[in-house]
């Protein structure tokens, strides 16, 4: 798998890879630039649209956000997390999508991930919340860096990076207190020690020192989100058994392809068990929903590893050697 040397990247490989790509050293990269002036419009109007909170019923409010822009494998995730969300998980107009993908006229474009519209989303969630009663599932798919940073790609703009750090920050500022995070990137596991809590159900796609499989635009779904979100969550509604359930068939298929395991984690708050019980008490489950985008054989699936080429070099920044 792959290690930093000197700044050069690595090329990884396996007898079932289809191709390489390259991992770039993070200093390479800046930190998310200083957020805009105002909210995002667009944005603005989603969050107005949301259903209010039932008093008395916990209710799930939903987040997808898609970092990496240049790979249409992000954007189906969140797309489909918010069907399967309305259509099965009871959070039918409380979900919000942010993703870094420009879309052709006349397809309408989601809201721009990044570091601001993060934070104005959590604050627009919260704001419908009740705090005691509801619950946030924040889903986060794109590349991780070693460093254990999330990639920001869209283009026409700089790559930038969001750290475990400045998310777990965003969800306190906002007051959300029972969370369910999903970190689906290289590396994941690394964000475990900012982001874990009482309140928190924390699932993380790979072990701190190992990449996740199923990036590129030749792949319709992350090997996690494949497992977890469509297969798992289909199967269950009960988040840490779709993760029990995702690991083992993780595990089988890297093994099946000779790749080196990705090691999933999870952290489980010590109360956070009570609250996502409630929540599940309180609906009817809604059938299992198919993906729409068709999944091919997996022998012949890419399966390199989530790993990041920045699109251009920073202009303040220069690699070391």
């Amino acid at each position: 798998m792959s290690r930093r040397a000197a700044g050069l990247a690595l090329l990884f490989a396996g007898p079932l890879l289809a191709a390489g790509v390259a991992l770039a050293s993070a200093k390479s990269l800046t930190k998310p630039a200083p957020a805009p002036r105002g909210p995002d419009p667009q944005l603005a109007a989603d969050l107005a649209q949301l259903a209010p909170q039932r008093p008395g019923h916990p209710d799930l409010f939903v987040l997808g956000f898609a970092g990496d822009g240049s790979e249409q494998v992000f954007r189906n995730e969140v797309h489909y997390l918010r069907d399967l969300a309305a259509q099965r998980l009871d959070a039918e107009g409380r979900v919000i999508l942010l993703a870094n993908h420009v879309e052709p006229p006349p397809v309408r474009a989601l809201p721009e991930a990044n570091a601001h519209t993060l934070r104005q989303a959590l604050d627009g969630i919260a704001a419908r919340m009740d705090p005691d009663e509801d619950l946030l599932l924040a889903y986060f798919t794109t590349h991780g860096t070693e460093q254990h940073e999330l990639l920001l790609r869209r283009e026409g703009r700089r790559d930038r990076l969001l750290t475990p750090g400045e998310l777990r920050a965003a969800l306190d500022d906002a007051g959300i207190r029972h969370r369910v995070l999903v970190i689906s990137a290289c590396y994941s596991g690394g964000f475990a020690k900012a982001l874990r809590g009482p309140d928190t159900l924390l699932l993380m796609a790979a072990h701190r020192e190992r990449t996740s499989f199923g990036c590129g635009n030749d792949s319709v779904a992350t090997f996690f989100g494949r497992a977890w979100l469509v297969e798992g969550l289909n199967a269950t509604t009960d988040f840490d058994a779709a993760f029990v359930q995702a690991t083992a068939a993780i595990e089988a298929r890297e093994l099946a392809e000779g790749l080196e395991p990705s090691r999933p984690q999870i952290n489980r708050g010590a109360r956070i068990g009570e609250r996502l019980a409630a929540w599940r008490a309180g609906f009817e489950p809604g059938p299992a929903l198919p993906y729409p985008f068709a999944f091919e054989a997996t022998a012949g699936e890419n399966t390199k590893a989530a790993v990041l080429t920045p699109l251009r070099p920073p202009a303040d920044k220069t690699p070391k050697p």
